[in-house]
């Protein structure tokens, strides 16, 4: 072919957009410009392997099966009985086995359909009160990275809601090594498909003569593309990791329904991540409104207090971080994901990423609009060449 398709970012985006182009015999070239490829599925090297954020997959969608058919996700980690059953909640400063009266009601309602119109502190309190429905949104900012997820649209919290804490069982999965070994078998899938990587490559103007597919944050693919409109709603979250010497007091997984927080042990489903005898956490505390960073880490701090018992006396590894607009694009009562920037933006160009219009939530979005934007510039680049036009697999409807 005399025509190829232009990916601008190698994150999980990028890399999913390069992958599924390249299946289809269309040459691919891709410009990153860190020195590195993976974005935010990047972790900190050995012994601890931090990642920028909570990194596990729910097997419940398009994303994964893309994933799943390609071995991505190959070698699955699962914490054992004994970790599975220290899951806590914060309630009123206490760390306890169950949630309160007012969230296990809310679970049971699965039948329930939100509104998109209301937010959902609204409607959740017309059902089970304001405390349960503080409680329930701050449940699920473990997602959202939000501090004040209450406002967001009813039908979507609802849905995050179900997906990851309703009374069917959640479809988590947790692949040894993280996100970066997800990254890495990226990496080389996308090498043995012929894709032409440069990185430390910086593109500030708009490639001309075949697709291009912006794969980048929406600030920088709205400076690239000049389009003002190329705005979303995000998170902000203030990040804890943490090694420990390991103690049979610590707690898999704690929900913190006073203030939004949230602890996961990645240690308990991949030992692989820390050396023998440590665990690692990794916490995070959403940012309020108008509050510092450094605010947000005391607090965040005082959680780790709660839910790791000396965890200051037993530390062997400790990164401090912040997460804004990193999460996976929030939708604001009235709107929902259609609403989104639209990956086709004409003139064959295409966007990618955690805040377009695709399906899913966090990385899930990236990864649904690559595939949308992929199959639409594979039809663009073979009939530019007159050759006969194929569909990637796994295409998702993100237009």
């Amino acid at each position: 072919m005399n025509t190829h398709i232009t990916v601008i970012g190698g994150g999980l985006a990028g890399l999913t957009a390069a992958i599924a182009a390249a299946e289809t015999g269309v040459p691919v070239k891709l410009f990153e410009a860190h020195q590195t490829l993976g974005g935010r599925g990047r972790a900190t090297p050995p012994p601890h392997v931090a990642h920028e954020g909570a990194h596990v997959f729910y097997a419940d969608g398009p994303h994964y099966t893309w994933l799943k058919k390609r071995g991505f996700v190959a070698g699955l980690g699962w914490p054992g009985p004994t970790d599975a059953a220290k899951v806590g909640f914060r309630i009123d400063g206490r760390i306890r086995r169950l949630p309160s009266v007012g969230m296990l009601r809310a679970q049971s309602r699965k039948w329930l359909q939100a509104p998109v119109d209301v937010d959902f502190h609204t409607w959740a309190t017309e059902r089970w009160g304001e405390l349960a429905a503080t409680q329930v949104a701050n449940a699920i900012s473990v997602v959202t990275y939000d501090a004040d997820t209450g406002r967001l649209s009813a039908a979507f919290v609802w849905d995050l809601f179900q997906r990851a804490l309703g009374i069917t069982v959640p479809g988590v999965r947790w692949v040894r090594g993280g996100w970066q070994q997800v990254v890495d078998r990226m990496i080389a899938r996308a090498d043995e498909l012929g894709v032409v990587v440069e990185t430390g490559a910086r593109v500030d103007t708009l490639p001309t003569g075949g697709p291009v597919i912006v794969a980048t944050e929406l600030d920088s693919a709205r400076r690239l593309l000049g389009d003002e409109s190329l705005r979303g709603t995000g998170g902000f979250a203030a990040l804890l990791d943490i090694g420990v010497r390991k103690d049979r007091r610590d707690r898999f997984v704690v929900f913190d329904l006073d203030e939004a927080g949230f602890s996961e042990c990645y240690t308990a489903q991949d030992d692989t991540i820390a050396p023998a005898g440590e665990s690692l956490f990794q916490l995070q505390m959403p940012v309020r409104d108008g509050e510092s960073r450094d605010s947000a880490h005391q607090r965040l701090e005082l959680f780790a207090d709660a839910v790791l018992p000396d965890w200051r006396s037993r530390t062997t590894f400790q990164r401090t971080a912040t997460a804004k607009n990193r999460t996976g694009a929030l939708d604001l009562p009235g709107t929902t994901w259609r609403d989104r920037p639209a990956v086709d933006r004409g003139d064959g160009v295409y966007l990618a990423g955690d805040m377009v219009a695709a399906p899913g939530m966090r990385g899930e979005i990236s990864i649904n609009s690559a595939l949308a934007a992929a199959a639409s510039a594979v039809t663009d680049a073979r009939r530019a060449s007159g050759a006969r036009t194929a569909v990637p697999d796994g295409e998702a409807s993100g237009r």
